[in-house]
């Protein structure tokens, strides 16, 4: 196994680049080692410190994320890179429980995995994480614009607003919301808003769904006029009830996006398991 070069900034191999934030050495060392062999550029930090001081001097296209690290625990690293960037962020946790994996999407992670876990998987989560973020933002159903009362929403411009007061909502955020209120009364399932915004490719969960639509319930409640609310409907998923009175103003001025990114490279060997080896971290299992 090659030796990854402890320097701040490796030379560019023209691969996306990845930063690995992890202190389990054996850890760290494979999923160098695996994304070097695919093609990647690899930064290491051992310390959520210096994960933060590389991702902010190194701008990675991803950011692969342990919870447990030393000093600066991984949620605190997490949170502060959503607020600085919207680099895709892949979280590794020995944890199992349900709620701390909606917890690390609460805190602005855009996937997660569990130890022990497969390198494939690994690779294959890393590639369409990266694939995604560097298509042009779009929206794969018209109209561009929504008018539902007050309330504007505007995909070109990405800009969201009530009268003369503007929203601030994640593009991710913009992107869901914008997808469910052009079809009110309709009830859609957290497999299609997952499919639909998230893509094809997306390797997440359906709880993904549930955080993003907690988020937008609480923006929104800013607003008690709102023309429109979020209706849970169960075991289904969601659906956009206007208020009485208020119907839906749409139109268009773009085509949707065409065409697909290239795959990036990929390990072809066996499936290694990547396991939790640091004996502070307990058992994974």
């Amino acid at each position: 196994m090659p030796q990854l070069m402890a320097a701040d900034l490796p030379a560019a191999s023209g691969g996306p680049k990845v930063l690995v934030v992890e202190d389990d050495e054996s850890v760290r060392m494979t999923l160098g080692y695996n994304l070097l062999a695919s093609g990647y550029d690899v930064l290491q930090a051992e310390s959520g410190e210096k994960g933060l001081r590389l991702a902010r001097s190194w701008t990675p296209d991803l950011v692969v994320l342990d919870l447990m690290l030393p000093r600066l625990p991984g949620e605190d690293v997490c949170r502060i890179l959503r607020q600085e960037s919207n680099v895709p962020i892949l979280i590794l946790t020995a944890r199992r429980s349900q709620a701390e994996k909606v917890r690390g999407l609460a805190l602005g992670a855009d996937d997660y995995m569990t130890k022990p876990f497969g390198v494939q998987e690994f690779l294959s989560r890393v590639e369409a994480m990266i694939r995604r973020s560097k298509r042009p933002p779009h929206l794969t159903v018209v109209p561009d614009r929504v008018r539902l009362g007050d309330f504007n929403l505007d995909a070109l411009a990405r800009r969201a607003s009530v009268g003369d007061h503007e929203v601030k909502f994640s593009p991710r955020e913009f992107k869901l919301l914008f997808f469910l209120v052009q079809h009110p009364g309709v009830a859609h399932s957290l497999e299609t808003l997952l499919r639909t915004v998230w893509g094809p490719d997306f390797q997440g969960q359906n709880k993904t769904v549930v955080v993003h639509v907690r988020w937008l319930r609480k923006k929104l409640e800013e607003f008690p006029a709102m023309p429109f609310r979020i209706a849970t409907i169960s075991r289904v998923g969601y659906r956009v009830d206007l208020a009485p009175g208020i119907s839906a103003e749409n139109w268009s001025t773009s085509a949707s996006e065409t065409g697909s990114p290239d795959r990036a490279p990929s390990l072809a060997d066996g499936e290694p398991i990547v396991q939790n080896t640091d004996p502070r971290h307990g058992n994974p299992s």
